[in-house]
């Protein structure tokens, strides 16, 4: 008696004899080399976040602490979690608590915390994406997801126009999160819901002059 299982694989192995003896070449000639004034791709980064609802910040490099405070004050924070290579200067003007991530934290318990700031690897201006690698400044994956909040700091000398150029100066070894505004999903009444898969609000910080 023939199951399904055997009808399964008994198509996959028709198929298999059907495919061609070489491998199928994909074409990889994508449009690349795009560029911008810095004036432009912060014009366009900004619009495409601020579509995503995500909050916008430019500052000068000068300003990143002040800034970070500011954001961390006016929600209300108490306590954030941050990536254990952190640049330490940029937490130096909030009053609050810090807690350097590790890989022994468990993570559910960054849930508790109310936020996390980060730094970010590259961003694609063109989509509105921010990239991770899990680099020292911006830790393991779950810091930048358990948290509601998530204060991410850009500098615009890694913001490319498009994909490809954005995806050229990733690390393909690395573990790569991409962040395209706050989570936010739909259900089949396309009724929007936030904070479901990730941080219910995202804040960026562009430092303009790095």
């Amino acid at each position: 008696m023939t199951t399904a299982r055997d009808t399964v694989l008994g198509r996959v192995r028709d198929a298999l004899a059907l495919a061609p003896a070489r491998p199928v070449v994909v074409p990889r000639d994508y449009r690349t080399g795009r560029t911008l004034p810095d004036a432009e791709r912060l014009g366009l980064l900004t619009d495409r976040l601020l579509d995503y609802k995500a909050q916008v910040h430019p500052c000068t490099s000068g300003r990143t602490a002040e800034v970070i405070a500011e954001v961390l004050r006016e929600r209300g924070t108490r306590r954030i979690g941050a990536p254990a290579g952190l640049d330490a200067a940029w937490l130096a003007a909030w009053d609050g608590d810090v807690q350097r991530d590790s890989a022994d934290i468990p993570a559910p318990t960054l849930g508790e915390l109310d936020g996390v700031v980060t730094a970010s690897a590259v961003s694609c201006a063109e989509t509105g994406t921010i990239f991770l690698d899990g680099s020292d400044d911006q830790g393991r994956r779950a810091l930048s997801l358990v948290p509601d909040l998530h204060v991410c700091v850009v500098d615009l000398s890694t913001v490319e126009v498009g994909v490809p150029e954005a995806v050229a100066r990733l690390v393909p070894e690395r573990p790569t999160t991409l962040i395209s505004g706050p989570s936010a999903t739909s259900d089949i009444e396309l009724e929007r819901v936030e904070g479901v898969h990730g941080p219910r609000t995202l804040v960026v910080i562009v430092r303009i002059d790095a």
